[in-house]
């Protein structure tokens, strides 16, 4: 009798719902998967760019096109360019990472005093205007100093926190054939290829194109609209 109430309840429910499980079975996993994806940022390892709670949109065809729920390509149009942010996994530990790509195959790269050197060259960097850092925490923007750094046609902020033990200084290193240097845009608060090496060109998945929305995760989850449909860059 327990086993025919189950049966009937079980097909009662698949009746029910069983155009929304299809469509995210056969529509949503596919697309998020191998098109398009959208995840909220958890941590401040590329602050100021990237804020805690912010919703980014993430093109998951920018590069290549996939196997759904697979690292299988199917067809690749183009690689990854120094300054894009992407989408990666740790090659230590495969946690899914947001970083910007730093060096290209065959670069070689270094960091002095926190500045980059890309093939011997070293990057130039500006101060910026006080309002970029309107939305970082206030003991953030105390503690830290934000610079714009150009990176080829990548113009970003950087982030460092001197009162906070990091690695500064790095390298040379020669980044070996189909693979990739990354850090986040928080020098100083960013676990990267400093700390796990280098990401092999499979494991980057996407390029992250814009910010979607964003909740202040600090202060109550209060919106920063300024931030809604934003591009990254």
């Amino acid at each position: 009798m327990k086993k025919h109430k189950t049966i009937k309840y079980i097909t009662k429910l698949w009746k029910e719902w069983r155009l929304t499980i299809i469509f995210v079975i056969f529509i949503v996993i596919p697309v998020k998967s191998s098109l398009a994806d959208w995840n909220w940022v958890p941590s401040g390892s590329m602050y100021p760019t990237i804020l805690e709670g912010d919703l980014i949109y993430v093109n998951k065809l920018a590069y290549d096109l996939r196997f759904p729920l697979t690292l299988h390509r199917i067809a690749k149009w183009s690689d990854p360019k120094r300054g894009d942010i992407v989408i990666c996994f740790s090659p230590d530990d495969g946690t899914r990472l947001v970083k910007r790509i730093i060096a290209q195959p065959d670069d070689t790269v270094e960091m002095k005093n926190n500045i980059l050197y890309i093939n011997g060259q070293k990057l130039h960097y500006n101060s910026i205007d006080s309002s970029y850092t309107q939305y970082l925490p206030s003991k953030l923007k105390d503690n830290s100093i934000i610079a714009m750094e150009y990176l080829d046609d990548s113009d970003h902020m950087v982030m460092s926190m001197p009162s906070v033990k990091a690695m500064r200084n790095f390298g040379p290193v020669t980044v070996p054939g189909g693979s990739y240097f990354v850090m986040g845009d928080n020098r100083d608060r960013s676990r990267d290829s400093r700390c796990f090496g280098f990401v092999e060109r499979q494991q980057i998945v996407g390029k992250a194109k814009g910010i979607i929305g964003s909740l202040d995760i600090t202060d109550k989850y209060r919106p920063r609209f300024k931030r809604f449909f934003t591009s990254l860059k």
